[in-house]
């Protein structure tokens, strides 16, 4: 069970978030969509995992692994926006959210 702290900070995290991929979409997924869709915070707020959608699907791995190379970088930029509200910005771990890839399989084998 997330605290209301939690909710507020990983909320505020999926905005800022989402801003970067969006200005910085070249640099980091190249020909790609990213959407952040979920972010979960650490008890202590000191690790946000940071689920990702990514399309097209196809070399959602690589896109993944070049944002983890990118990290640090992504990591500063979001301590740039979130300075004011955050006394400490967390460490980000990236994962890719299948959700939708699951939803099409499942619309895909109920029209056949």
């Amino acid at each position: 069970m997330e605290s209301t702290r939690q909710k507020k900070v990983s909320r505020l995290i999926q905005k800022e978030l989402a801003g970067i991929f969006q200005l910085k979409a070249r640099e980091y997924a190249p020909g790609r969509l990213v959407s952040v869709t979920v972010v979960r915070m650490s008890p202590d707020l000191s690790l946000a995992k940071v689920f990702l959608s990514i399309y097209p699907s196809s070399g959602k791995q690589e896109v993944l692994d070049n944002l983890k190379d990118h990290t640090g970088r992504i990591r500063f930029e979001l301590g740039q926006k979130i300075r004011t509200q955050l006394r400490i910005v967390p460490e980000i771990a990236f994962f890719i959210d299948d959700s939708l890839d699951y939803i099409d399989n499942i619309e895909k084998l109920l029209n056949h």
